[in-house]
């Protein structure tokens, strides 16, 4: 039997991206997967714009795929955020369900995941996927994940490789694959790995792999939360780091594939500059101090670290 993989797909003003990553999803090869998608609280028309896809009634045009009117209308349970407790997630069949969890705010990136995580939990699933709604997957993208992790129970996460959306498809210019960690020399404390690099035939282990497409074990792993303090920014990190100094494997499936739509989400957050860097700056202190034990002493070389950095994406902004 396939293992069961939970999907939690986190919508937020972005109906247009969230219903072509879920026709991508609709067409993957994997039989044994539900579909949690969290809207945090949208203001645009995203919860009728994803009711209208689901019905039918409304088509997703993408360079990826052609869109299937044969799997349509999707059925779907939806819930407020004042019924959570009655969400009975499917367990023990191989099935296609998909949940809409609507919340009364916007809780971020971390608590807007968690609160699906938590949901996703009560049936003990085999993996939960955390996937961006600015994403697009290949057909077999959660076999090859599921195939690798399955191989090694010190595997506690595993992510595919991430290629850049507007890049039409191509695979030579990898958006991330993976990531190692460097605390003490902020802000080069992590950086890609192999990145603009073609990739290499194989996995690769590493620090941390994306959050934009992270699968977690859920059998005998202890962390499988994310880290609600941070808002926006490192969650993904923060936990692939902490199961590593647990003993677990952090592992980049390189023959596992999706597409992202670079910055989406991020763009959304804040469109002014200062505004922006600042909750940046906020979030990569509140991560570095959680993981720097000299963190006291570093502090005025970050600092004088992150003015240069963002002083000189703020000037070129302005440019």
């Amino acid at each position: 039997m396939n293992p069961k993989v939970k999907i939690i797909i986190l919508n937020w003003n972005g109906w247009e991206d969230t219903i072509e990553c879920l026709e991508s999803l609709y067409q993957i090869d994997y039989p044994n997967f539900d579909v949690l998608i969290v809207d945090n609280d949208s203001k645009d028309e995203s919860i009728n714009k994803i009711h209208e896809y689901l019905d039918g009634q409304l088509k997703v045009e993408s360079k990826f795929f052609s869109y299937n009117h044969d799997n349509k209308p999707i059925k779907y349970l939806e819930y407020s955020e004042d019924r959570y407790n009655q969400v009975e997630t499917s367990e023990g069949v191989e099935t296609r369900n998909l949940y809409i969890l609507k919340n009364n705010e916007n809780y971020g990136f971390a608590e807007g995941n968690n609160i699906a995580i938590k949901i996703a939990l009560r049936s003990n699933p085999d993996y939960i996927m955390l996937l961006n709604n600015d994403t697009v997957v290949e057909h077999d993208f959660l076999n090859k994940l599921v195939d690798v992790a399955e191989k090694d129970e010190k595997i506690g996460v595993v992510g595919p490789v991430i290629y850049y959306y507007d890049h039409e498809g191509r695979t030579d210019v990898p958006s991330n694959i993976c990531g190692i960690v460097n605390i003490k020399h902020y802000p080069g404390y992590y950086d890609m790995v192999d990145k603009n690099q073609t990739v290499k035939p194989g996995n690769q282990e590493c620090d941390w792999v994306s959050g934009a497409a992270m699968m977690i074990k859920t059998r005998e792993v202890p962390i499988k939360y994310l880290n609600n303090q941070l808002f926006f920014g490192n969650e993904d990190i923060d936990l692939c780091i902490n199961l590593k100094e647990l003993g677990y494997k952090i592992v980049n499936v390189h023959s596992s594939r999706i597409w992202h739509k670079e910055g989406v989400s991020r763009k959304k957050r804040s469109s002014a500059v200062i505004k922006k860097v600042k909750m940046e700056i906020e979030v990569n202190l509140k991560f570095l101090k959680l993981h720097n034990k000299h963190y006291n002493f570093y502090l005025p070389i970050y600092l004088l670290q992150v003015t240069i950095l963002y002083l000189g994406v703020f000037i070129g902004k302005l440019h």
